[in-house]
């Protein structure tokens, strides 16, 4: 299970629309290293002047590993996190998550990002079972 959805976020959602406030909150909770890591990029972004920001350091655990995995790979959470964070994120590998203005989708340096021939660069031997 990906979320630990509570009692009452989930009648909400058994009736109708669910709060994104409410959401990105279960999110934070239930991934802390996930939402950490992309909430610090963003600060990172907004306090620098590099067009993105971007973390290379694996996660201490396969539990933070897949926390990772879990919120890139959910489009609610996703798009969640982009919006409630005001970036758009990009993926490359099990732990290289970057974040970007979200104005830079479809730009230069988001397409080299996220461009197949980055993702076979960024390989090694370490990532193949990760």
């Amino acid at each position: 299970m990906s979320l630990d959805v509570s009692p009452q976020l989930l009648a909400e959602a058994e009736n109708g629309e669910v709060r994104e406030q409410d959401f990105v909150e279960t999110v934070r909770t239930s991934l802390p290293y996930a939402y950490d890591l992309i909430a610090g990029l963003a600060t990172e972004l907004r306090a620098g002047t590099a067009e993105f920001a971007d973390n290379q350091t694996p996660p201490p655990s396969e539990k933070e590993r897949g926390q990772l995995l879990r919120a890139l790979s959910s489009d609610a959470i996703r798009g969640s996190l982009e919006r409630h964070f005001g970036v758009a994120l990009a993926f490359q590998n099990c732990h290289r998550v970057a974040v970007f203005p979200p104005h830079s989708r479809g730009g230069e340096t988001y397409t080299r990002f996220t461009s197949p021939r980055s993702q076979i660069l960024n390989q090694s031997p370490e990532f193949r079972d990760c």
